[in-house]
């Protein structure tokens, strides 16, 4: 349990140090374009494609208690976490990097305008790359277990 714990903590670290110095630069001016992508930063007061956006600053508070909640639980299946402990490290940490900026921005530094074939309907960032990928490997990773078992 001590090395996974140490591991998720280096990844949770990684990804969250690395999200917000992405960001920083961003609301500094750093600009980018290209033919299939650009900066635009976007501050975003909701979820995914400003869902939920009406909670207002409730929202920060909202998904520090569903945190905290996730955490619990995940102590509590030691065997699932060590498991997983990297997946973890990689979505706790962008997910925090997320909630730290609607405390110091008011919302979630967005940036990435993905424009290449598809005109992609939504402005996001490292820290939501880092989510989908992480949970995108736990599905796989459950999927390909229960038919191995």
């Amino acid at each position: 349990m001590k090395k996974s714990l140490f591991i998720f903590i280096f990844l949770f670290l990684v990804i969250f140090v690395l999200d917000q110095w992405i960001k920083y630069l961003v609301v500094n001016g750093f600009d980018y374009q290209s033919e299939a992508v650009s900066i635009m930063l976007v501050y975003n007061k909701g979820v995914a494609f400003s869902m939920l956006s009406f909670l207002g600053s409730a929202l920060k508070y909202i998904q520090i208690i569903l945190v905290l909640v996730v955490w619990i639980m995940l102590l509590r299946q030691r065997e699932f976490f060590i498991q997983n402990h990297c997946i973890f490290g990689i979505i706790f940490g962008a997910g925090c990097s997320n909630i730290l900026d609607r405390f110091t921005y008011a919302g979630v530094v967005d940036y990435i305008h993905w424009h290449y074939i598809i005109e992609f309907p939504a402005v996001f960032n490292f820290a939501d790359v880092m989510i989908d990928i992480g949970v995108g490997i736990l599905i796989l990773k459950m999927l390909f277990l229960s038919k191995t078992k």
